[in-house]
């Protein structure tokens, strides 16, 4: 009997359809995905790798929310920029961004998160709070989560704690050979959302996978 093949990729299913019959047959591969999650409220942004396959730029799948229209959009074929949802109260806006995060990161086998600036200022317990539900829904969904702390991610990329969003992205850019900052319109000097997001992103999910995993 003759089938078609199909792979979801960051389902990591097999969907097998019977030529003659035309019935969907599921199977689950052994495909395993992480993401790397910079989750904030005015620019969250994942990164998403197949453990199965060397850790790359083109080998990850990029989203991220933005408020700014032009950046809304497919940039490149594995980036994908969408505007926030409206809300009429913080707490719905927590669940809408922790839903968006939620849904991209569904089929994910592991995940590493951000975690707290400590000698951060301004709307620290609106961070928090917004956090906490994305957290929160991790938990339910069962999907394991590694809280890597801020500085330990950037002297992974640049082999210091306090490296600026300029810095970052001196450090991927000179890793990858990628002009994402010329993808997005933006210069690569006063490096600001979303690029400084998806170069965050990026590095979080190097490091869960190099340094927590292994």
């Amino acid at each position: 009997m003759i089938y078609s093949v199909h792979l979801d990729i960051l389902s990591g299913s097999l969907l097998h359809v019977d030529a003659f019959t035309g019935v969907y047959i599921f199977y689950m591969s052994t495909k395993e995905f992480i993401a790397g999650i910079d989750y904030s409220l005015c620019g969250p942004a994942i990164c998403i790798s197949d453990m199965s396959e060397t850790f790359s730029f083109y080998g990850c799948e990029f989203y991220f929310l933005t408020n700014t229209k032009k950046y809304a959009r497919k940039i490149k074929d594995n980036i994908r920029g969408e505007t926030f949802s409206d809300y009429n109260q913080e707490i719905e806006r927590y669940e809408t961004i922790a839903d968006w995060a939620t849904d991209k990161v569904s089929a994910c086998n592991y995940i590493g998160l951000e975690g707290y600036a400590y000698n951060a200022t301004g709307r620290v317990f609106h961070i928090a709070e917004n956090t906490g539900v994305l957290k929160y829904k991790l938990y339910q969904k069962s999907i394991p989560v590694d809280i890597v702390p801020p500085s330990e991610v950037k002297k992974f990329a640049t082999g210091k704690g306090n490296a600026n969003k300029d810095a970052m992205y001196q450090a991927f850019f000179e890793e990858t050979g990628v002009p994402l900052a010329n993808f997005m319109g933006m210069t690569s000097k006063n490096v600001k959302s979303p690029l400084a997001d998806l170069v965050d992103s990026f590095y979080i999910c190097k490091f869960l996978r190099y340094e927590v995993i292994v």
